[in-house]
Order: structure tokens, then sequence, then C-alpha cells
């Protein structure tokens, strides 16, 4: 009896690829829920993970680190088959560093599927806002992450079509937050909610779109890529095979892709 090491099959022919990604020998990424008023889910939040691990504060990390990071979960999203057999049609949330926001680094062209949230250490100067109208212009839709009222974050309203609050930023600063962050039209959403009340209380401050561990935990998903079958097929090696007398074979071999 043969078994095999399961991964996702991710194959490596097609799809975005960019070589500052530096991909290791696993890629994961984390994926929660973004859920409407009735519980549907609106869309996915995916978000850059090192392994089985549920958090890691990428916003504190250097910009080219945190570019890297963004390149591992565009790659590993927008592959042949990626993005449906993660998403089905709903909409694809990713993080966007300024890098991507000016042009430095490419942003894949599926305008009907991502949405570009910019991040809270992106400051707004002319070069972002010059990106930022351009990405609409090729039909991207824009979310503003973390939203907490900073100049540079509404400079962006005019452009937004989310705008993401954390409940607890919400909670500490009162509705007012809530009315700034709604007042170009964006579709408010919760973020970080815990508890049913932070729900309801969200609910009551205008909130439709609901995001956090109350509703959907973050799940760790392994999407390392294998070669296509079409090109390549993956080296193969023996691994805790029984030892076998002369003239006898193993009961059983376990195969694992190099």
């Amino acid at each position: 009896m043969l078994s095999a090491l399961a991964v996702d099959q991710v194959h490596v022919d097609g799809g975005f690829v960019h070589p500052r990604a530096q991909a290791g020998s696993h890629v994961f990424v984390g994926r929660q829920g973004i859920l409407d008023a009735t519980g549907s889910v609106h869309g996915y939040e995916f978000l850059y993970r090192a392994g089985r691990q549920n958090s890691l504060r990428v916003d504190t990390w250097p910009a080219p680190a945190q570019d890297r990071a963004t390149l591992r979960v565009l790659q590993a999203l927008f592959t042949p088959t990626g993005v449906r057999s993660l998403a089905a049609d709903a909409h694809v949330f990713v993080n966007f560093t300024r890098s991507f926001l000016v042009g430095d680094l490419p942003v894949p062209d599926e305008p009907e599927r991502l949405v570009i949230e910019v991040v809270e250490s992106v400051r707004t100067d002319a070069a972002v806002l010059a990106g930022v109208r351009r990405l609409r212009e090729r039909g991207f839709r824009i979310a503003i992450d973390d939203f907490v009222g900073l100049t540079s974050q509404v400079a962006l309203l005019p452009y937004a079509d989310y705008v993401k609050v954390d409940c607890r930023d919400l909670f500490a600063r009162g509705p007012a937050l809530a009315t700034l962050a709604a007042s170009t039209g964006a579709r408010l959403v919760a973020e970080r909610i815990e508890t049913a009340a932070e729900l309801e209380a969200c609910r009551a401050l205008g909130f439709r779109l609901f995001q956090g561990f109350h509703l959907d935990t973050t799940l760790v998903l392994n999407r390392t890529p294998v070669p296509s079958l079409r090109t390549e097929r993956p080296a193969l090696r023996i691994v805790d095979a029984p030892r076998q007398r002369p003239g006898t074979a193993a009961d059983t071999v376990r195969l694992a892709a190099l």
C-alpha cells in the first residue's frame, strides 16, 4: 500500500509569479471570512503565514519584508485554479504596501476578484494617491485597513470602496470614528469581532460587514506548489521504509514529493 504526503495541488505553471517573492519550500496563507449581516460570506481576507501558527505581526516588519509577504500571498492565490478553489466566487482581500500602490511591484490583473487593502503603515502622498487612482481606473476595489482617522487615511476616503475598523478602536473612539469612515459612502467592515455583544454593538453603529474570531477562525492553508503533471513529475523518495529481508517486498512504502 502506498501513501503520499498531503499538500494542496498548486501547480507552478501559469499564474502570478514574481522573483522577489523568494518562496521557500513551503507556502502558507491564512484565510478569514468577511460576512454580511445575514451570515453569508462576502469575501475572504488572505494573510501571509510562515507556518501553521495563526498570527504574525507583518505590519511591524521592514518594508522589503512586507513586500515579500504580499508577493507570496498573491502567488499562492493567483494560480490557474487557486482563487476559485480557495474563495469560490467571493471577493479576495489582500494587504498591499506602498510598493504595489505606486507601481514598483505588479498587481495581478484580477480586478473582479481582488480587493486592495491599503495597510495602515502606508503614508499617503501624491505618488500613492496617483497610484490608487490608476488602480481604481483599472477596476480594482480599494479598502482602507485599520482605519483610525489618520490624515493619510482620510486622504484615501474618496477612493475607498471599503473602510475596515478594528472594533477596539471603534469602542475607544466612539461613534464619530464610524461616521468619519462612512463619510464618502464606503462600505464599513468591523474587524476583530470576538463576542456576540461586540457584533451587536457594531450593527447598531451602522456596520454591515463583519470579520473576527466570533464569526470565523483564521484557517491556515498549505499552498506549497508542486510541479504540474503536464510538465514535470515530482521526484520521489522513500521515507520510513521498513527493513526488507532478502527476497521479500516491503509491506508499506511511504512516498513524499521533494
